[in-house]
């Protein structure tokens, strides 16, 4: 196995990522980025971003995501293919393994390998991704003004996306296999008071349909019961609200992090519990969902790490 010095490595190549390789490139840190399993992350699969700062025409996430590795690559960002597989953060300088076979002992490191979103695992939700299946509203909703959607699940997050898609779609069905919210008190109470939100308790979406994109969905009522019936809802857009996963497995036996798996930073900064090792975008915070927000996490980050690097 080969090894490798490097003084600041990024692990992850969304918005957070580039944005943390632009900044450490300008800061003379030679950074290296490993563009992880969905090289740009998770905006490549949005099929246009319209309120991030300097595209004033809108972009799709794809191209986004270029400009960004082209930034950084301007500067001197060493942006590399490749997956971390493994990680000592026991001691400076920390370990990464990348694809199994090469280790980067690394000065400093940044974290933004994101979090991916849980989908139902419908052949459907593949074969419409990018046109008409999202997980994201804020991301996407604008693209379904006056229009039919609905959102998948019963809890927080769900409840909130629909209420945001409540106030550009013409119609948004909640979609729930239970018989009941999950979600808090007071958010249940604002979707059951908004006019134009149908909740669909015990049901189950079992596939999708349409010619050029998403025209409706095909859900189970009351699944495996005696009165068990199959519903078809004419849609535009669906949505996935069901949770994320972060992206945080090999780090955790050596950070912080919640019951999800969310790495832990310390507040207002992206510092986690083991110096000179710091966490940005998705991967540190489920409500980094923005590209912009998870930007500037991004360039947080290597901002810190250039201070503790100088302060060594």
């Amino acid at each position: 196995m080969t090894n490798e010095k490097v003084r600041c490595l990024i692990i992850g190549s969304g918005p957070a990522g580039y944005t943390a390789a632009i900044y450490a490139s300008r800061a003379n840190l030679a950074p290296v980025l490993y563009e992880g399993i969905q090289p740009g992350g998770q905006l490549t699969t949005t099929t246009e971003v319209e309120n991030f700062p300097g595209y004033p025409d809108g972009v799709t996430g794809t191209e986004m995501m270029e400009d960004m590795k082209k930034q950084a690559v301007r500067f001197g960002a060493d942006v590399r293919q490749g997956i971390a597989t493994a990680a000592d953060l026991s001691a400076a300088p920390y370990k990464i393994t990348i694809d199994g076979e090469k280790v980067i002992e690394a000065e400093s490191l940044i974290i933004a390998t994101g979090a991916s979103a849980k989908y139902l695992g419908l052949p459907d939700e593949q074969k419409y991704s990018g046109m008409g299946v999202s997980a994201c509203a804020t991301c996407d909703g604008f693209f379904y003004r006056k229009k039919k959607v609905a959102v998948v699940g019963g809890g927080d997050t769900a409840c909130e996306e629909a209420l945001y898609l409540s106030g550009l779609a013409s119609q948004v069905y909640l979609i729930v296999r239970k018989p009941f919210l999950r979600a808090s008190k007071v958010m249940q109470e604002r979707v059951m008071n908004t006019p134009n939100i149908q909740v669909l308790f015990e049901h189950n979406t079992v596939g999708l349909f349409g010619e050029n994109g998403v025209e409706g969905a095909h859900l189970v009522k009351r699944k495996g019961e005696p009165d068990e019936e199959m519903v078809d809802i004419a849609i535009d857009g669906f949505f996935l609200a069901i949770g994320h996963t972060p992206n945080s497995n090999i780090f955790k036996p050596w950070l912080a992090t919640d019951e999800t798996g969310y790495i832990q930073t310390e507040a207002g900064t992206p510092r986690t519990t083991v110096p000179g090792v710091f966490a940005a975008g998705d991967v540190a915070d489920p409500h980094y969902r923005q590209a912009v927000t998870a930007a500037a996490s991004g360039c947080k980050a290597a901002i810190e790490a250039e201070r503790y690097l100088m302060s060594r």
